[in-house]
């Protein structure tokens, strides 16, 4: 699950803290694709046990980065990002968070504690198959690709060690070398799921949680993708013949996918196109793969959702090349932003005993066979058994702000509503209009200063949400209709 956040412009932070606690702070710059400009930064390196039962056993390094706090003197608590995922390194991804955070350094610095397997920490990246040559993903190779990957680290790094509760010790080992006393965290997506339970293994190391784009404890990764996929495809295509212009320019459009679908499937085409980031010519297959990469991701934000019948249009009527393109910005951008060995790590260790097939979802965009692939590579990736309550709900009275986009194809509002009912001081808020991890939109920034500010969830004035909605569809290559 990817965190995608609304960037802002990246102001620069004139005040260096150097050394905290235990650990130096160099200046650095914080850069991600997308993001504009660079952001100025503190960063460090903390040396930590692989395996925290063999602390004389092999080591790792931990990167962190620091933005400091506008305020002469800041609060003590900082608030730590962690990013979704799994497999997102907090430090990558904060630039694209810096619109909704960005506002919290007015009083508080904030800490990147980047996750054990991700982005500079000890990463554990797997070459991915190249999309360009498809071949029929069975549960096969599926298996095989994860022996591959595994080969890469093989003598470099156990696997077995690289999962959530891992990374909540090393926010705690960090925690006790910056001498704080308490943090606030922020968790997007895969993040709440560490956030929930960092809360309910420490929670006197915790002041306040804010998490977005919530995955309950109870929840196995991946049993829902399909159904809650295919429920935001509905929720679009209803809209569009909602709207009288849509409707004229793409007509029904959940039968264009559905007959989109089944032609790929059943025949899939070669076509020429130009490679949308070097101009060099390109010869793709437009196939299962690339309509599943194109609908599932455009999914997650309003921005994208407004933009997908146009691209689903275009394909429908035999003009693939502008689905395609998206399809390789997609596809080539992935193993830069997400290391796949760390989320195998922490699925197979908590995960994929939980998952099941499900035949219903057989018929549905993405199929029913993401259990079964799972399984397949978990059977060979090195893992350990979570701890006993690890899906039990989380139950606390720290003060815990919980935010969903109404039209979230991965994480939607009933997770957050589940996960609330044993949180006791806690409020869940639904973004009108907004798909997967939107606290970057509308008046949500400054919703979470506030809440942040006076740990009264219940007391946040949230009417401002009332104004956030749909965007208008693309009706052609020009934008929305006049």
């Amino acid at each position: 699950m990817l965190v995608l956040l609304l960037a802002a412009p990246l102001a620069a932070q004139a005040r260096l803290l150097g050394k905290l606690g235990q650990i130096e702070f160099q200046p650095c710059r914080l850069s991600a694709a997308g993001a504009p400009g660079s952001l100025e930064a503190e960063c460090a390196r903390i040396t930590l046990p692989e395996n925290y039962a063999e602390p004389a056993g092999r080591r790792i390094s931990v990167r962190l980065a620091l933005l400091a706090s506008r305020a002469s003197k800041p609060a003590p608590d900082p608030v730590v990002l962690l990013a979704g995922g799994p497999g997102q390194s907090a430090v990558e991804a904060y630039p694209l968070a810096h619109g909704a955070l960005g506002p919290l350094l007015a009083k508080r610095n904030i800490l990147l504690v980047e996750q054990r397997g991700t982005g500079e920490s000890s990463p554990l990246k797997c070459p991915m198959p190249d999309w360009k040559d498809p071949q029929e993903q069975t549960v096969a190779s599926a298996r095989a690709q994860a022996l591959a990957c595994l080969k890469t680290y093989e003598g470099k790094a156990d696997p077995r060690w690289y999962t959530t509760d891992d990374y909540i010790e090393d926010l705690e080992q960090v925690r006790k070398a910056l001498g704080v006393a308490q943090f606030d965290l922020v968790g997007g997506s895969y993040g709440t799921r560490v956030a929930l339970e960092y809360l309910r293994r420490h929670p006197d190391s915790l002041r306040a949680v804010f998490i977005d784009s919530v995955v309950p404890p109870e929840l196995a990764l991946g049993q829902d993708h399909a159904r809650n996929l295919e429920d935001a495809l509905d929720g679009m295509a209803q809209r569009c013949s909602a709207d009288k212009a849509c409707a004229a320019r793409y007509g029904d459009l959940r039968a264009s996918l559905r007959k989109l679908r089944d032609d790929v499937q059943h025949a899939p085409r070669t076509v020429s196109i130009r490679d949308p980031r070097t101009n060099e010519p390109l010869r793709l297959v437009f196939d299962a793969a690339a309509l599943l990469g194109v609908a599932r991701m455009f999914s997650y934000a309003p921005e994208t959702v407004m933009v997908l019948p146009y691209l689903l249009g275009e394909a429908a009527a035999g003009r693939p090349e502008a689905l395609l393109a998206q399809a390789q910005l997609i596809y080539a951008s992935l193993p830069d932003q997400l290391a796949h060995g760390l989320e195998l790590s922490v699925i197979c260790s908590e995960d994929a005993d939980l998952l099941r097939t499900d035949e219903a979802d057989r018929d549905t965009l993405m199929g029913a066979d993401f259990a079964a692939f799972i399984k397949a590579q978990c059977e060979v990736w090195p893992h350990r058994q979570r701890a006993a309550d690890f899906k039990q709900p989380v139950v606390s009275s720290v003060p815990v702000l919980l935010v969903s986009g109404e039209r979230d194809p991965v994480t939607p509002p009933r997770y957050a509503e589940q996960a609330a009912k044993t949180l006791s001081n806690s409020r869940q808020l639904v973004a009108k209009g907004q798909g997967h991890t939107p606290m970057g939109a509308g008046c949500l920034p400054r919703l979470i200063r506030e809440f942040f500010d006076k740990l009264e969830p219940q007391k946040l004035d949230a009417h401002c949400l009332d104004a956030m909605g749909d965007a208008p569809f693309f009706i052609d290559a020009q934008g929305p209709a006049p």
